[in-house]
């Protein structure tokens, strides 16, 4: 086999991609660009009955989005395609006969009746695991058990049947793998996994064995999930004889529920109210519309950050990484073997850095695209001004817009759980002192501003932990945002005062 690392990165088109399958991209992403290798895309579409239309073109928007580039697949091309399983047909079919013809495979006849009275019949017997294996084959109608004319006789007549491995009877298959070291499985726990279904299509296991040969794959970096399947992998190598070939593996850890227990799951990211897809998806049957992490306002970037971090330790405290960082300090033998809790909190504080270094233009763009929409006025300077008070508090580019808007328009509503404690006769008595002082003031500044509330609340004896959130509420709606003084700077005078006394009109006392 060739010296250069290929690695492949093979999903189903069954539906919206959930952030694991992500995951699983950027670490066979990483691991080329660091040994200078190739990544390929290739669509796993065996599954006709879960075939999901659109959902190839949505895998192929996702990479994109991220800046995950493939050097061959379906929409880039190569010299090892078809990059689709579906246009792959006959080349499975030529390896299943190969198998076959060498005792390592054979047809299976047996109907859905058949193999319901099989697993019937061994858990009467009290066998854990009912399975067609090495003993239960035995007394199956299959190729190994039927006269070889009959076995002709079927396959000219279309008789409905499958091809199954002859997975060899108590022997050990042993594969090393780069995170978790080496493996042992006995043969005694496997069945005798179908290759080709009676449609003709080809099973997971057998196909992407073949093409993961045929395509010179030298890596397979994927979940954990498919380690109990990997026996069978290796196995299908040694009766193809193609041992010396076979790839190098590494199964990722699973990405578990926020609270650590569990593999993460779509209900989950509902239940704790964040996404699991990366872009927005539609169910095509249902019309069901669910958000990405891109709809909800992450960076791309932001998101390669995080999820690189999702079971990959760098040996350092370092946490921000660049994607040519990323590349530059990615081992595969730095990947655990443990899941990893899906912690939200850290998605969103690396997209609150990222959005820090970004620069004045683009957050200018992210607040005033909002107001052109809502065809509010804005002079550049203020607009520029608002973006610089809020960027140390902005998560997300929308909160430009939701904490900046208040310094355009009045607010027209305001935070009750935020006043629920706070809104008394003494915090207005303040707040209706502090209004001949604001109009009279003529150096409108923050320190200046806060000196005379202070003062106020002193002499009327109320703290101030009462009274500036109070005054928040009243200027911007909003229970919470940037700091107040230079919020009230920005907003003026005339407009401060303004909002007080609108705000006294909407909120009549309600506490003593």
């Amino acid at each position: 086999m060739q010296e250069t690392v290929r690695v492949r990165f093979a999903p189903s088109p069954t539906g919206a991609l959930h952030i694991g399958g992500v995951r699983t991209a950027l670490y066979n992403y990483l691991f080329a660009r660091k040994h200078q290798g190739k990544l390929i895309v290739r669509i796993e579409d065996t599954d006709q009955a879960r075939f999901v239309a659109g959902a190839e073109a949505y895998i192929v928007n996702t990479l994109q989005w991220l800046g995950i580039e493939a050097d061959e697949g379906p929409t880039q091309g190569g010299t090892y395609g078809p990059y689709r399983q579906s246009e792959r047909k006959a080349i499975y079919q030529r390896y299943a006969a190969q198998l076959v013809a060498a005792g390592k495979a054979y047809y299976a006849f047996d109907t859905p009746e058949e193999l319901d009275a099989m697993r019937a019949r061994l858990k009467a017997a009290r066998v854990a695991a009912p399975q067609y294996n090495a003993i239960s084959r035995g007394w199956m109608r299959n190729s190994l058990t039927l006269p070889q004319e009959e076995v002709a006789d079927m396959l000219r007549a279309g008789v409905p049947h499958v091809i199954r491995i002859k997975v060899p009877h108590q022997e050990d298959i042993r594969f090393h793998d780069l995170i978790r070291g080496w493996i042992k499985v006995s043969t005694a726990v496997l069945d005798d996994k179908i290759l080709i279904k009676s449609d003709g299509i080809p099973t997971y296991h057998f196909a992407n064995v073949i093409d993961d040969y045929l395509m010179e794959i030298t890596h397979v970096i994927r979940g954990e999930e498919w380690i109990p399947s990997t026996p069978i992998h290796v196995l299908l190598y040694q009766c193809l004889g193609w041992e010396g070939s076979m790839p190098q593996f590494a199964h990722l850890p699973l990405l578990l529920k926020p609270e650590g227990t569990g593999k993460l799951s779509k209900r989950d990211a509902d239940k704790y109210g964040f996404p699991i897809f990366p872009l927005a998806w539609q169910d095509p049957d249902t019309g069901e519309y669910t958000p990405g992490f891109r709809e909800k306002g992450y960076l791309p970037e932001a998101m390669l950050n995080f999820m690189a971090l999702l079971g990959w330790n760098p040996g350092s405290q370092q946490e921000i990484f660049s994607k040519e960082d990323l590349i530059r300090s990615f081992a595969i033998e730095r990947v655990g073997k443990s899941g990893i809790r899906f912690a939200i909190q850290k998605a969103e504080w690396f997209n609150q850095q990222y959005l820090k270094v970004k620069s004045d233009k683009t957050l200018f763009a992210y607040l005033t695209q909002a107001l052109e929409e809502n065809k509010i006025a804005y002079t550049h300077e203020k607009a520029i001004q608002v973006c610089q008070l809020i960027k140390e508090r902005a998560v997300f580019p929308q909160d430009f817009w939701q904490q900046g808007r208040h310094f355009f328009v009045q607010p027209d509503a305001y935070d009750d759980k935020a006043l629920e404690t706070k809104w008394n006769a003494q915090v207005r008595l303040v707040l209706q002192d502090f209004i001949a002082p604001l109009e009279a003031l003529q150096s409108f500044q923050g320190d200046v501003i806060k000196g005379i509330l202070t003062s106020l609340a002193v002499a009327r004896s109320v703290k101030m932990g009462f009274i500036m959130p109070v005054l928040r509420v009243a200027l911007t709606g909003s229970g919470t945002g940037p700091d107040l003084m230079q919020s009230m700077e920005l907003l003026g005078r005339e407009e401060c005062v303004a909002r007080i006394k609108t705000f006294f009109l909407a909120r009549p006392i309600t506490h003593t």
